[in-house]
């Protein structure tokens, strides 16, 4: 600065005044700021960081769901953890605190990402990408990790392990989300069964609490705050990065569709697949289905879920659609067994043996089995050509009213006779129905997510695009749906959830509402992280110790 440099101070002065009262002037024009700042370097830095025009508002009012829109008063693009928790820190200590909401990719569905009249934070500009916010640990084989940043894609979290022959257990069917959003959910695919969701797969978090406190977490140390954050909505802390654990990654996947007329046949042989599985897995020989996941195919059997997965070798169309009309309803059981050249334990010798004991014990329509052969990377990121292809035909952003549900193995019967049967009957919808089984012993219970208290429960996702604008009559087919459900009395549990009323939440969480209820006032006292959820909408700071 030339003023340091001949001496002039007055002149400095008169600069961080301006600067001052410029910051003060942009703050007072968001609602619920406070009209003073504290007189420090640091946050005169962050008000260069921070946007308040309508274009860069506008970016994050919207979502993937693409069914409501709110507008936050300020965009914020920090550079560092740090950053985010002196907004935080200044967001606590004032009169009139303000919401933040991180935002990574955007993929919340119901505006969960949202901020309405308080701040967005921009999460990829910690450095998506960026070799310093993903690195892999490998060198102790008994002990292999990467540390990602809470704003990277999992995609990029792949790349970097595979260039060390390492990768994540367990992942979501889509890689394009950030390693924060899954893990502030659950993160679950087909590969659930065996390695339980992502966030049993985590051994530390840095995290930012409502009160803009920088905590390192784990299982060992500052524990309470880890198992509530992993899985918590976001509700306790912002995920800035994540300790996960890696393992040796196969070269090809062994990939398998086998269609079904018989839903009790469909069901069971999709738990013997992940018993098998399991078995194996606790003998530490490999062995089974590495990936389980099924599917409902529409009336006239064409399978609506295929933009999920590109081209299928051997995927008999015509066939499928005239064993659906003849059956209404044809469900598709997809699994995957991993191998590669180095282990001689599973070569593809060994998987096209193991395939073939594994096919003779199945019950799919004869003549239904259909296989293919990829890459591992391939096979992960299955989704993404299917988004590709949607992409060029203006068909993926569209309105997508989702609707994912844990259902207790006890409601699987009458799911499939009220809905799949009934309600879905006629349904013409475009979108992928998801439905796979999980076990609970996979999951760590003093984590926030909540599943069915049964031994085995189903993922059913409900993956609706409206791309004949119909997003109103989908809400209303999954209010039918969930209608159909309490009726029953299945004791199901909402995955994403969304609700509207805290007396909605409570009910969700059960017992543990309590507990997450203290975690909220130890932790986020004030309510100012993720308003998004709507789980609440007042200050708990009365009943808090500070």
């Amino acid at each position: 600065m030339a003023w340091l440099r001949t001496g002039s101070i007055s002149s400095f002065l008169i600069v961080i005044f301006l600067v001052i009262t410029s910051l003060m002037s942009i703050v007072s024009q968001i609602g619920p700021w406070p009209g003073a700042l504290p007189q420090d370097l640091v946050a005169i830095d962050l008000a260069a960081k921070l946007r308040l025009d309508s274009h860069a508002t506008a970016l994050v009012s919207t979502d993937f769901g693409g069914l409501t829109q709110v507008a936050p008063a300020a965009v914020f693009y920090p550079s560092s953890p740090h950053d985010i928790a002196v907004l935080v820190q200044f967001s606590y200590s004032s009169s009139r605190p303000f919401t933040v909401a991180p935002r990574g990719h955007g993929h919340s569905i119901r505006g969960q990402a949202f901020a309405p009249d308080g701040v967005v934070i921009d999460m990829p500009s910690l450095g998506r990408g960026r070799a310093d916010r993903i690195i892999v640990h490998s060198d102790d084989s008994s002990f292999r990790y990467v540390d990602a940043g809470g704003e990277q894609l999992w995609i990029d979290v792949l790349h970097a392990a595979l260039e060390h022959g390492l990768s994540p257990p367990s992942w979501t069917d889509y890689l394009y989300l950030t390693v924060g959003g899954t893990l502030s959910n659950a993160g679950v695919s087909g590969q659930a069964f065996r390695h339980g969701p992502q966030i049993s797969n985590v051994y530390e978090l840095d995290v930012i609490t409502g009160k803009g406190e920088m905590v390192t977490c784990s299982r060992d140390y500052n524990s309470e705050l880890f198992y509530a954050v992993l899985g918590g909505l976001g509700q306790f802390g912002i995920i800035t990065r994540a300790r996960i654990a890696l393992e040796p990654a196969p070269q090809r996947v062994r990939w398998v569709r086998l269609i079904y007329d018989d839903f009790g046949a469909f069901t069971r042989d999709q738990e013997r697949l992940i018993a098998i599985s399991a078995s194996w897995e606790s003998k530490k020989k490999g062995g089974g289905f590495d990936y389980v996941e099924g599917s409902v195919l529409a009336a006239d059997g064409s399978p609506i879920g295929s933009w999920r997965s590109s081209s299928f070798a051997g995927w008999d169309a015509e066939r499928i659609a005239r064993l659906g009309a003849q059956h209404g309803v044809i469900y598709c059981l997809e699994g995957a067994m991993y191998y590669d050249s180095v282990r001689a334990s599973r070569s593809w010798v060994v998987v096209d043996e193991e395939l073939e004991l594994l096919l003779e014990e199945l019950s799919f329509v004869p003549g239904f089995a259909f296989t293919n052969d990829v890459s591992y990377e391939r096979f992960l990121d299955r989704v993404h050509d299917g988004e590709l292809k949607l992409r060029s035909m203006g068909l993926w952003d569209v309105p997508h009213p989702w609707l994912n549900i844990f259902l207790p193995k006890s409601g699987i019967q009458d799911f499939n006779s009220g809905v799949f049967k009934k309600i879905l009957k006629h349904n013409e919808s475009t979108g992928p129905i998801l439905f796979y089984p999980l076990n609970k012993n996979k999951w760590d219970e003093r984590m926030s997510s909540v599943i069915p208290d049964e031994e085995i429960f189903y993922s059913i996702g409900l993956l609706w695009s409206a791309i004949m604008d119909d997003w109103e009559y989908l809400e209303n087919l999954n209010m039918e749906i969930i209608q159909f459900c309490d009726q029953k009395g299945i004791k199901y549990k909402q995955y994403l959830p969304h609700y509207l009323s805290q007396e909605d939440w409570m009910k969700h969480f059960g017992p543990r509402w309590d507990k997450f209820v203290e975690m909220k006032r130890k932790y986020d006292p004030k309510a100012l992280l993720s308003p998004g959820q709507k789980i609440f909408t007042t200050s708990l700071v009365d009943h808090a110790t500070n």
